[in-house]
């Protein structure tokens, strides 16, 4: 198991619709999350500052292939498209990042 952790702003005008939204994430991109070997994850907001921390853990071997089979998936396509526009990328990410990878620099069970 590896744990991730990335980083993203969200919009002023988009945080009750993002809100909204993950109140009710739909069926078939849970299970494709599911699919994909994610576990335990979630997604904190820190206001008034509106970034939002991601972290999940994964449970599989192939985590590019995994991920590109998540991104294949029609549905979840779908997903991103109505999520995107609320959020708001760090200008410090990487090329080809979204949300910005995070480096874990201390764990304890």
């Amino acid at each position: 198991m590896k744990r991730y952790g990335s980083v993203i702003g969200l919009s002023e005008e988009g945080k009750a619709e993002y809100r909204k939204l993950h109140a009710a994430v739909w069926p078939s991109v849970l299970a494709k999350i599911a699919e994909c070997n994610i576990r335990n994850y979630s997604i904190f907001l820190k206001e008034p500052e509106n970034l939002m921390f991601s972290y999940f853990e994964y449970h599989g071997t192939d985590f590019a292939a995994d991920m590109m089979k998540m991104a294949a998936d029609p549905e979840t396509q779908r997903w991103w498209a109505v999520n995107m526009p609320l959020q708001r990328p760090l200008d410090s990410r990487k090329d080809g990042e979204w949300w910005a990878e995070m480096t874990e620099v201390f764990h304890v069970d």
